[in-house]
């Protein structure tokens, strides 16, 4: 994908840990946003985690090895009878001996190797969850990464919008002091009324008044920008390039099944007939082949008797077996039917999310289909305004200096050729954010950077 190589591309060019300063296009701010955003990291190490979900899977195809010892003192008395399974009551074994209320020492030490010859799919049924648990992992990593990408192309957008309205209001302000000057030198020598002058001086504090706005806008879109990217503000600057002229028609296509969201939203899907899958396997008997090898001592006599101070310390008795075992827990099938029902709904919810994701991201196609058409429009008319705006203006200053006009008249042709230049400016750029949309709206960014190239 074009933002992973634009991310590498980025790393090429950092020096000792730090970022080569330099001016920002929209491909460089959106590698620094897919390379240092937080939640890309979250849903990387996400992923890290899910991989060893399946290493810890494919660990039940290994035996295991048990080891125990134990070392006690203790009496020796010994009843007949049962006990049934508890744990508060130490169990002895032995024949029943006359009651004695000597201790010895008890020792044991022993190992046993458990291992499943086979299991009706089981264990591979349960490294399949960890493998779509992963694969639902990395379509959340490529999300995440394409909507911080996203986020970092609609920061720059905006603050290359701020920064065109910023720059119209300025030349507002400009002409408007060239105004503020002509109308006070007639009103100094009593050509024109006074009124001329208050009114020059309210639209060149008014002009003022959009400049600080814009500034403010510039301010804000710049912190948004910091943000994603990972650059202080203060060190933000931007070459919009291409993005200052009006780009080729492009038609928003792809198709949205294959959008990450949706593509994530299946991965979920499968992730649940996985564990579906899974039980389906439970309710099977479980088959162990063991081998053991242990040793017992005891200082006590089959006579009641007690043997040395220090016999019983350590095994004197020893045994191994091989045995080959079956468990099938035959009550389970209630629990598991229920689980399997819980599953089959789960299923369903995630089947109903992904046609509700799929129906979003047609929809959210055909609004920048027609948010592009319409942006494209406008580009197309804007020039004209803006050239009409042009000629009333020059021609209003023209009336005024040779005294056939009104100082309002002018204002208000600078107001709306500042206005105009405002439209024009961001008439381009919002063809751009349209086309930003349609590139969100399929899925794929690639294209849209390359057009900004």
């Amino acid at each position: 994908m074009r933002i992973a190589i634009l991310a590498l591309l980025l790393a090429l060019q950092t020096v000792d840990g730090q970022q080569v300063p330099g001016p920002l296009t929209i491909s460089r701010s959106v590698a620094l946003a897919v390379e240092r955003y937080p939640s890309v990291r979250v849903s990387e190490e996400q992923l890290a985690a899910a991989r060893g979900a399946i290493s810890l899977a494919r660990t039940a195809y290994l035996p295991r090895l048990d080891g125990y010892a134990q070392l006690n003192r203790a009496t020796h008395n010994n009843v007949f009878g049962m006990l049934t399974p508890q744990t508060t009551i130490p169990a002895i074994s032995g024949p029943v001996t006359p009651a004695s209320l000597n201790n010895v020492w008890g020792s044991a030490v022993g190992a046993l190797i458990t291992w499943e010859p086979f299991d009706f799919g089981l264990r591979q049924a349960n490294v399949a969850v960890g493998d779509a648990g992963v694969k639902r992992a990395e379509a959340a990593s490529r999300r995440t990464r394409f909507e911080v990408a996203a986020l970092a192309a609609d920061a720059y957008l905006t603050l290359a919008a701020a920064d065109e309205m910023e720059r119209a209001a300025q030349a507002g302000v400009d002409r408007a002091v060239v105004l503020e000057k002509v109308v006070a030198a007639v009103v100094n020598a009593g050509l024109r009324p006074g009124a001329d002058l208050s009114r020059t001086r309210a639209e060149l504090a008014l002009a003022e008044t959009q400049v600080a706005q814009a500034r403010q806008a510039v301010a804000m879109a710049r912190a948004s920008l910091s943000q994603l990217v990972g650059v202080p503000a203060s060190d933000i600057a931007i070459v919009p390039g291409k993005m200052l002229e009006t780009p080729a028609a492009a038609t928003p296509g792809g198709d949205v099944a294959q959008h990450p969201r949706a593509v994530e939203q299946q991965a979920a899907i499968d992730e649940v007939k996985a564990r579906e899958r899974a039980l389906d396997r439970s309710w099977r008997p479980r088959f162990s082949l063991q081998g053991a090898a242990f040793g017992r001592g005891t200082g006590a006599h089959t006579d009641g008797a007690s043997g040395a101070e220090y016999s019983g310390l350590g095994p004197n008795t020893g045994n191994w077996a091989i045995g080959f075992s079956v468990f099938f827990p035959l009550f389970d099938f209630a629990s598991l039917r229920v689980k399997r029902d819980v599953e089959s709904h789960n299923e369903r919810a995630e089947a109903a999310r992904l046609d509700l994701v799929i129906r979003e991201l047609g929809g959210q196609r055909d609004r920048a289909a027609a948010q592009l058409e319409g942006a494209r429009q406008i580009a197309r008319n804007v020039p004209v305004q803006l050239q009409a705006a042009r000629d009333a203006e020059q021609q209003a200053t023209a009336r005024y200096k040779a005294g056939l006009g009104a100082a309002v008249e002018v204002a208000d042709a600078q107001r709306l050729l500042t206005q105009s230049e405002i439209d024009d400016a961001l008439a381009k750029l919002n063809v751009w954010r349209a086309m930003l949309s349609a590139a969100v709206a399929s899925g794929n960014l690639d294209d849209f950077l390359d057009r900004t190239q």
